[in-house]
């Protein structure tokens, strides 16, 4: 390798580390749609019936237009879920820069929708990126953020 030659190092989560960082969105959101969902529809019965089956089915599709949207706007926005950002991990494109919009709604849908789905087949058609199918698809990935990458202490002021 000559010395005209940089390569920019880019740490890839590992999958548990993403599994806890969804983890967390997920009770947080969790507990946001059914505050919201008991505001709306008043307080839900606890006996156990096939009505129950039904009426807990149809919260599904609200609940993940929710999650769509909580991940869409502060992944794109920051590029880390508050679950990420307790785990030191970031969204971004390819080359490590900020995602595309595009990008982070594809990748947010499969993750909202299909995740089940997104991440099984992300293990069996995985490559060195650790992508699921949503994230290759729209070409982001999910990097380990190193404790100097966030310090402010490498910024340096100057007046104009």
């Amino acid at each position: 390798m000559s010395d005209s030659e940089i390569f920019k190092e880019l740490l890839i989560a590992r999958w548990s580390d993403r599994f806890f960082a969804w983890l967390i969105d997920f009770i947080i959101i969790s507990f946001i749609s059914a505050v919201i969902f008991a505001s709306i529809f008043g307080a839900t019965d606890t006996r156990w019936d096939e009505n129950t089956v039904i009426s807990e089915g149809s919260s599904f599709i609200p609940a993940s237009l929710l999650f769509l949207f909580y991940w869409i706007v502060l992944e794109y926005k920051t590029g880390q879920s508050i679950g990420k950002k307790i785990l030191h991990l970031k969204v971004t494109n390819l080359d490590g820069k900020h995602p595309s919009l595009l990008g982070v709604t594809i990748s947010s849908f499969g993750k909202a929708f299909l995740l089940p789905i997104d991440f099984i087949l992300g293990l069996i058609f995985t490559n060195q990126k650790r992508q699921r199918i949503f994230n290759k698809i729209g070409d982001t990935i999910v990097l380990k953020i190193k404790d100097n990458e966030n310090n402010s202490e490498n910024i340096r002021y100057k007046k104009d």
